[in-house]
């Protein structure tokens, strides 16, 4: 039972740190850059981001976490997705924030988008509960590709 929770703590720290990764490039913009741009309506506050993407690593790390404890055939692609997912998570962040291009941030987040949804398909042939952790996190990148998208519009 204790190495479930090792287990889990572990893939959330895994996940975690790549959102802690890619708030380098963000924390850095923020000011200067992104403090510039026009913001779309629907733009939260600033402040809204950093709690929501807390929670939404969280439960990626727990989804993955149930995953890795499977012996199902199916767990080795459904976790390579899974990581090329998080890859991408990050990329989207060093695209937008660190190279400040949001056009082709939209063309990654959409890559991004796909990979999500592929392996929540994935992840629920070996745990539904595991792929419905991932939903929240389907959804507010759908948001987040809106957002993109107005972003590139209203300053390009």
């Amino acid at each position: 039972m204790l190495s479930n929770w090792v287990n889990m703590l572990k893939y959330i720290g895994i996940c975690e740190t790549v959102g802690m990764a890619g708030s380098l490039f963000t924390s850095r913009s923020i000011p200067t850059w992104y403090g510039k741009l026009h913001k779309p309506s629907i733009a939260p506050p600033s402040w809204v981001f950093g709690p929501v993407w807390t929670i939404l690593y969280a439960l990626m790390g727990i989804s993955a976490s149930i995953i890795s404890q499977k012996r199902e055939q199916g767990k080795r692609v459904g976790m390579t997705v899974f990581y090329l997912q998080l890859i991408l998570n990050f990329l989207w962040t060093v695209i937008f924030f660190g190279m400040r291009s949001p056009f082709a941030a939209l063309i990654e987040i959409f890559t991004l988008w796909i990979f999500i949804a592929v392996t929540i398909i994935l992840f629920w042939n070996l745990s539904p509960v595991a792929a419905l952790l991932l939903v929240p996190y389907l959804l507010w990148t759908s948001f987040a590709s809106v957002l993109n998208y107005q972003f590139w519009k209203i300053n390009h």
